[in-house]
């Protein structure tokens, strides 16, 4: 027992950073309303400034720890006000999903500029709370984690008394209720929302530099502490810091006792390893019981206006553009050398995950970040099938039906959330659960990677060979074959027609309204529960069959592939490609990791796929404040206003004959001469 309490107060320590973050979360909702997923990476970037400024001397001197942080908090002030101006503030009157998506870019930018200053190794952050250790229970403790949780409670004293007791405070609360009241009242929303966005980076940035040293300090590990916070903000329901802050501290508790079990004989294992993923799918199980505890539904804001959702256009000729798309991929197959070949078979996959994100982001409006991971759950029950089933199970058409059917199951176990959530809700549900199935789900080899590798047979009907390595090689003579190329090609041609059919079906439509609103539709007599299931089955039916091309591309399946980071890419480039157009989904697919975009990046001027990683997300950003139609979008939409200028020319020329026929008294003869003869 006293080892338990012992790991308890251990936990306060990371605890105290969960709810700092938490903390960041709820004040910028209260602001903005924003859900800022970037607030874990404002914790990253301060605590690596306050490396640099403290150890590697980046100022050129070095300055003692009091300086060092001020410099620090006084850079995130300045990062939290240029995140409000660039990102947030141009979107104040969008929607919801539209601002939600900003700050996956905003995640992303910072994820990347970060990995490219100081590469991904992690480093070791300077410790400046004391490292006195006091005994309780007969047991020693480090005093900093007692210290820490004092702080972030004294924290979220202060801002409860701030929104409570102050006319700021007050001015916040009647802006977010209703900003066009509040505007009368001589309040401004947008000097209001700075304030409390400034005021998050400092306080998440400085809990960033605290508890550096208690976290692995990377680009990956800081910034998906959103997760637990994401959780901690859900049971405040975005309004509570000082329920923010209770959650946050008992996340971390949950977290340090997992850690201690861990450690237990009657511990779950894994090839004798404690097994892993189980802190992450603490994380997960939170969010759900938030959820269910405390509501889907978020507090509602009084916004001035909302801008449109992006249009979803109905594709009118299909027979005609995918013979185009046939022949054209079939020769740059063939054509392209074996380096770009395998880019273009990879950036083919990553259109399909983007086609799934056009079923279910596009067409029904639910911003889903598990679709990588369902993929990656098709990939990994194919290599089970491989290892150990064999034979006949491990062969086409059995192995890739039952991963896609696996990829179906889950998106299907998805879609139950979904019918209690939508919209920004259901990102933070499907972001815990994309983390617990990257961490839990493929870091145990009981159903996913094995430390011996987790192979995938070929593709081959009976002693016809379609795998990479078939016999015929294109033009280069070299790896992976075209013949592979022809088989991914087909099948996202299939991916396209269906979802292109989809559009054009009844069902599309009523996916079309309940994206628009699902009350609405209800009212109408529209299912919402079964053109939900229907949209999340069709979606994972499509991430199944990306998982299964994964496969037989690697030969393998891997955890990183399936990453949470790459999953928000694709996201980031779906948008910037058109998330509500086909043509979008194949735009997308070129940024796809190890697609064509980040192998030109390096192949032509030697910059790493980080750099693709930042052109996505300040792309996401750059497309949702000049064109939320995206690429594909907004060369439909001129192709529209082309065809409507077109149309009403002739007609224009023919009024036009016509009065200057009636005001020089001219009969129809003289009329038809004037229009030049097309009456």
């Amino acid at each position: 027992m006293q080892d338990v309490l012992l790991f308890a107060l251990l936990g306060l320590g990371i605890g105290a950073l969960i709810a700092g973050i938490a903390l960041g979360i709820v004040v910028v909702y209260r602001g903005s309303g924003v859900i800022n997923l970037a607030t874990g990476a404002v914790a990253m970037v301060a605590a690596y400034l306050f490396w640099g400024f403290f150890t590697q001397n980046a100022l050129g001197f070095h300055p003692s720890w009091p300086v060092a942080l001020a410099l620090t908090l006084a850079c995130m002030a300045v990062l939290g006000a240029l995140v409000e101006l660039i990102a947030f503030w141009p979107l104040h009157n969008a929607s919801p999903l539209a601002r939600l998506a900003a700050s996956l870019g905003v995640l992303l930018v910072m994820q990347a500029v970060v990995a490219i200053s100081v590469t991904n190794q992690s480093r070791e952050a300077p410790t400046i709370l004391p490292k006195d250790t006091v005994t309780i229970f007969e047991r020693t403790v480090p005093i900093d984690r007692l210290l820490m949780a004092g702080i972030v409670i004294a924290v979220s004293a202060a801002l409860a008394a701030l929104y409570r007791w102050t006319r700021f405070g007050l001015a916040t609360k009647a802006a977010a209720e209703n900003e066009a009241s509040a505007m009368l009242a001589g309040l401004a929303p947008s000097r209001l929302s700075m304030i409390n966005t400034v005021l998050a980076a400092v306080v998440v940035g400085a809990f960033g530099v605290l508890a550096g040293p208690l976290v692995q300090l990377d680009p990956i590990s800081l910034p998906y502490l959103v997760v637990p916070a994401l959780a901690a903000a859900v049971f405040a329901r975005f309004t509570s810091v000082g329920i923010a802050c209770a959650a946050g501290l008992a996340m971390g508790v949950g977290y340090s006792l997992i850690n201690y079990a861990s450690w237990q004989t009657w511990f779950p294992k894994d090839n004798g390893a404690p097994m892993r993923g189980l802190p992450e799918l603490l994380f997960f199980v939170a969010v759900v019981v938030a959820m269910f505890l405390r509501g889907a539904s978020l507090p509602g804001r009084g916004e001035l206006v909302e801008k449109r959702l992006p249009a979803v256009p109905k594709p009118e000729r299909l027979l005609r553009p995918t013979m185009l798309a046939a022949v054209i991929g079939v020769v740059a197959l063939i054509v392209l050398p074996y380096d770009f070949r395998q880019a273009a078979i990879n950036s083919m996959i990553g259109a399909l995950i983007c086609l799934s994100l056009v079923v279910i982001v596009g067409f029904v409006g639910q911003i889903s970040v598990v679709q990588l991971a369902l993929a990656g759950a098709a990939g990994f029950a194919m290599s089970h099938l491989a290892t150990n089933a064999g034979g006949f199970w491990a062969k086409f058409p059995i192995a890739p039906l039952a991963a896609v059917a696996t990829a179906v199951v889950l998106g299907l176990l998805t879609a139950v959330a979904a019918l209690r959530v939508r919209g920004v809700t259901l990102v933070v549900v499907t972001l815990a659960g994309a983390l617990a199935i990257q961490q839990f789900g493929f870091g145990n080899s009981i159903w996913g990677y094995s430390s011996f590798g987790s192979p995938i047979e070929p593709l081959k009907i009976g002693s016809l060979d379609l795998s990479a390595n078939a016999s015929f090689r294109g033009l280069d003579g070299n790896l992976p074959s075209p013949i592979f190329g022809f088989v991914v090609l087909a099948v996202t041609i299939f991916a396209c027609l269906l979802v292109a059919n989809v559009r054009r079906s009844g069902l599309g439509l009523r996916m079309l309204a309940v994206r628009s609103n699902e009350r609405a539709a209800a009212a109408a007599g529209i299912d919402v529960r079964n053109t939900k299931l229907a949209a999340f089955g069709i979606s994972a039916l499509i991430a199944g069959l990306a998982g299964a091309m994964y496969g037989y591309n690697f030969g393998s399946a891997s955890p990183n592939r399936f990453s949470v980071v790459n999953a928000l890419a694709l996201i980031a480039f779906a948008y910037f490609g058109g998330i509500t157009m086909i043509t979008g989904a194949l735009f997308a697919g070129i940024g796809a990791v190890e697609g064509l975009l980040p192998h030109a990046f390096d192949a032509w001027f030697g910059l790493s796929g980080t750099y693709a990683l930042l052109v996505g997300g300040v792309a996401l950003i750059v497309t949702l404040i000049l064109n939320p139609e995206g690429i594909a979008g907004t060369a439909y939409l001129k192709k529209q206003q082309k065809k409507k200028r077109l149309a009403a020319e002739p007609a224009s020329r023919r009024g036009f004959a016509a009065r200057l026929s009636r005001s020089r008294g001219a009969g129809p003869a003289s009329t038809i001469a004037g229009s030049g003869g097309k009456q």
